[in-house]
């Protein structure tokens, strides 16, 4: 067995922190600096010290096995890239602020690799040609980059980050959808080896166009990402993937006709409401907000700058989703309409917009999309389009017919399960690890990838697409195992398989713990061993070893008077003192499981 490495701590380049970065918004942030794995370099940059890279290539590691493992084959492209591939697919365009781009002293246009589907497109491109070179499935781990707005939480919303993205090529659609199989179940190991809980949920495929797409999230209180799962079946989505299940169509042949009636003051739903249960009081049960239409008015920022007014229609008990809203409109960004882009607008009164005034045949010329519960013979309140006057039994289909639908919507807890009957959507929020698409045929029409058949004909070669961010799940990893004194490393992942302690001034402890850990190390143990001396007392190195986590701690201390040390589990904080003569063996048998 090859002897394993010893990180002494008195030559290793680390240095803990007792005070939290001022930076830090998340624990994994906090305990991540804190610790000395990584030190911020510029907003969303990050370096990664000796002990943070062996966290980092360690989740590579795992991930290249299990890629290895399914038939995948690495390669690695440049980060650096020619604008050509990505003015061929729009990308160049569609991506707007969202890359760094750059000129060479020829003024030639390059841009830092957010994604590389365009350059793995093209390499199978110029050198397959024939449906027996595939399926084919190719992946690489490298840095890439994108110029986020709001970088923050660490590692979790970067800059620059690493991610390995893995593509498969396949002549039809029956291959593609194999190939996502393998791909799927490949994941499904590596996150169950990476040690921390997760959920795969259906989720959008956005700026990346395709059909199937599935997210791995990282159970987490600091995600950025909002799941619901079904209380009664397995169904689990991204809200921004949930799709509403329409009522059927309502009959409306005894609906009075639509009335405009005087709401004086009542720009909110809130005083439409009260005035209604006050001036128009039911026969049947109160007005509530849910009977109400409310109409939202957004602008979308196309990637060229063109900026497109639309408008919403949502019951009125529920809010816009515009991180919903966006998901499923990327690349084009949403922006809440603001009082300057109203004014262009002024046949729009402000607080009572209505259906009359919306539509792409309306004076307005507003594209008007509904939430899907809004289906024919649905009866609403809603804006007349008057200062102080709303529309009453505005039934849709008759009375007004949108443009057409989209989800947008909040999605809450206790909502009806898409899917089955009777079940109720629960809520929770993740941090996104994982990403599977089947691509379709997108980018090999845009950059001509063909093959030809078994009959000699060309065909277009269908992909799909499948990527991990290695350097996210360092936080990710941190943020689901940390606890309230540090780090807690799972084995699988750690800087080192123990940390050995010397706790005292006393020669044979200094002696002891060294013997340990060439001992272990020629086990094959990798050892992280605190052999500070001189003004380090034993409490600053205990300190230590919790907050950097390695998931065993053998300290060599008091107890060896007694012939004995000390092995704790950093996990569950079990203590057991150990024989010195079996404690090579003891911390052998714990490593290997």
């Amino acid at each position: 067995m090859a002897r394993a490495q010893i990180l002494r701590m008195s030559s290793l380049f680390v240095r803990t922190l007792r005070d939290d970065p001022a930076d830090a918004e998340v624990p994994s942030h906090r305990l991540l600096v804190r610790a000395g794995y990584i030190r911020r370099a510029a907003p969303g940059i990050y370096s990664w010290l000796p002990l943070g890279l062996r966290v980092l290539r360690n989740i590579e590691g795992i991930i290249r096995e299990e890629m290895d493992a399914m038939g995948a084959q690495e390669l690695l492209f440049p980060a650096l890239l020619p604008k050509e591939p990505y003015d061929a697919t729009g990308r160049w365009t569609d991506y707007g602020d969202n890359i760094f781009r750059l000129q060479d002293r020829k003024e030639a246009d390059y841009l830092l690799g957010p994604t590389h589907e365009e350059m793995f497109t093209l390499v199978v491109k110029d050198l397959y040609s024939s449906y027996k070179d595939l399926p084919l499935s190719i992946y690489q781990i490298q840095t890439k980059y994108r110029d986020e707005q709001r970088p923050r939480a660490g590692l979790l919303r970067g800059r620059e980050f690493v991610m390995k993205d893995s593509y498969s090529f396949d002549v039809d659609d029956a291959g593609l959808e194999a190939s996502y199989q393998r791909h799927r179940d490949a994941y499904i190991r590596i996150f169950d080896r990476l040690g921390f809980e997760y959920v795969i949920v259906k989720a959008t495929s956005g700026a990346m166009g395709g059909s199937a797409s599935e997210e791995f999230l990282a159970k987490a209180d600091v995600g950025e990402d909002t799941y619901v799962r079904c209380s009664r079946c397995d169904y689990a989505a991204n809200v921004e993937a949930v799709e509403v299940r329409a009522p059927e169509p309502v009959p409306y042949a005894d609906v009075p006709a639509a009335h405009a009636e005087d709401t004086p003051d009542t720009p909110t739903i809130e005083t439409l409401v009260d005035h209604l249960n006050d001036r128009f009081p039911r026969d049947d049960r109160p007005w509530a907000a849910a009977d109400t239409l409310k109409n939202v008015m957004v602008v979308l920022v196309h990637p060229d700058g063109t900026r497109e007014p639309l408008a919403i229609g949502v019951p009125g008990d529920r809010d816009v989703d515009l991180k919903r809203l966006g998901g499923q409109l990327e690349p084009i960004e949403v922006e809440a309409m603001d009082e300057t882009d109203l004014k262009q607008h002024p046949s729009l009164v402000k607080g009572y917009i209505g259906p009359a005034a919306l539509g792409a045949e309306s004076e307005s010329g507003i594209r008007y999309l509904v939430d899907p519960r809004v289906v024919e013979g649905t009866r609403w309140v809603t804006g007349a389009n008057v200062e102080g006057s709303h529309v009453v039994d505005l039934v849709a289909g008759r009375d007004f017919t949108p443009d057409g639908t989209i989800e947008a919507a909040e999605v809450r807890e206790g909502d009806p399960c898409p899917r089955c009957d009777g079940g109720t959507l629960e809520a929770a929020r993740g941090i996104e690890m994982g990403h599977i698409f089947q691509l379709g045929r997108k980018y090999a029409e845009a950059l001509g990838l063909q093959v030809l058949d078994e009959n000699g004909k060309l065909v277009t070669v269908t992909m799909g697409s499948y990527g991990i961010g290695p350097s996210r799940a360092v936080a990710a990893i941190a943020e689901n195992t940390l606890d309230e004194i540090g780090l807690c490393w799972p084995r699988e992942v750690a800087p080192a398989d123990v940390h050995v302690v010397a706790a005292g001034k006393d020669g044979e402890v200094f002696d002891t713990a060294a013997r340990i850990a060439e001992e272990l190390a020629e086990r094959g143990v990798t050892v992280l061993y605190d052999d500070r001396t001189g003004k380090v007392s034993p409490g600053v190195k205990f300190k230590d070893a919790e907050l950097i986590g390695v998931p065993t701690i053998l300290t060599v201390g008091r107890g060896l008077a007694d012939g004995s040390v000390e092995l704790r589990d950093r996990a569950s904080g079990e203590r057991q003192e150990v024989p010195v003569a079996e404690a090579v063996d003891r911390v052998v048998d714990v490593v290997r499981g």
